[in-house]
């Protein structure tokens, strides 16, 4: 899909209910020469063929760079991928390499805020710190062209979960002091055509939501975060419970740290043994290696059959019949 004379997007469809719609790859930079690719998915083959099928059938360039917009697993997935398959740089939020491990090749590119990406052709991409959703997240500014990536720090369908709210809202104050904004691309979701009124519909929804958590508590009953939730959301799909809460926490430890509620302690459950969280680990190092193995086996299968497809059914015929003119 093209978005600007420099920007495509692959959207590939998401059934998950955190990802309404799509997920998105773009693609920047100039037809017919190195082009940067932001996000690449999951590491699951749909994302790799639906890329590599999107190159294959639309580009006329090759992937120069593949960089991120954080370190969340459903956009920086296919890093390595990207750099075996595709021989792309790989370029990820400075100080991310942690968030990141097992996920990135040895070399990588660091990006910090006020970097500028230079693609040639007069393509020049800026790169915003964001932080909020998560801690590391990136926005990349193409200005020229009026195009805002925005990974998850802005959605195209729904609103976005938040690692810290003073800061997420001190990102959303930024990106609508952006001149020339025209087109918002989003991590998930459709692409928004106005830029400014959503932004401004996400911090006027935060807004919102500290008033309603103020007035659920002004009742006078202490509740935890999670009946807060249940009253804020009645009809929320169950599948997104977790993520909701986790937007009231983060307005409940802003307002604690303005002095505007007070937080009774919690009582934490008893730590696990030494023995527990060996066999824990254990347990998950044990799944992870089956999930390996089922992966290889998988791949293994799609070659087989492929070779199948090459060569006579010797598997039915020791001797297959011989045909002659009657």
């Amino acid at each position: 899909m093209q978005i600007s004379p420099s920007v495509r997007a692959a959207m590939v469809p998401d059934e998950n209910p955190m990802h309404p719609d799509f997920t998105s790859i773009y693609l920047v930079g100039p037809k017919g020469g190195q082009s940067l690719t932001i996000d690449s998915g999951e590491a699951i083959d749909r994302y790799q063929w639906f890329l590599r099928g999107y190159l294959a059938a639309t580009e006329q360039a090759e992937i120069g760079i593949a960089t991120i917009t954080h370190h969340h697993a459903d956009h920086s997935g296919n890093l390595k991928w990207a750099r075996e398959f595709l021989q792309a740089e790989v370029a990820i939020p400075d100080g991310g390499r942690r968030l990141l491990k097992g996920r990135i090749p040895r070399e990588v590119r660091p990006l910090k805020d006020g970097d500028v990406i230079d693609l040639g052709g007069g393509v020049r991409v800026s790169v915003i710190a964001t932080p909020g959703h998560s801690v590391d997240s990136l926005s990349y500014y193409l200005e020229d062209e009026g195009v805002l990536f925005t990974g998850d720090t802005l959605l195209g369908s729904s609103t976005t979960t938040v690692w810290d709210l003073g800061l997420y809202r001190r990102s959303l104050a930024r990106l609508l002091a952006l001149p020339n904004l025209k087109v918002i691309c989003p991590g998930h979701g459709k692409i928004v055509h106005d830029p400014r009124e959503r932004l401004q519909m996400y911090v006027n929804h935060r807004n919102q939501r500290e008033r309603q958590i103020l007035g659920v508590l002004e009742e006078g009953k202490p509740l935890s975060s999670w009946e807060i939730m249940l009253r804020l959301y009645p009809e929320i799909d169950r599948r997104l419970r977790r993520a909701a809460d986790n937007n009231v926490r983060s307005h409940l430890e802003q307002l604690v740290d303005e002095g505007r509620v007070a937080e009774q302690p919690g009582t934490p459950r008893r730590a696990r043994s030494k023995a527990r969280i060996q066999r824990d680990v254990e347990h998950v190092r044990q799944r992870d290696l089956v999930i390996r193995k089922a992966r290889r086996l998988e791949a293994a299968q799609r070659r087989q059959e492929i070779r199948a497809q090459e060569n006579p059914p010797s598997e039915q015929w020791a001797r297959p019949p011989r045909y002659e003119l009657a």
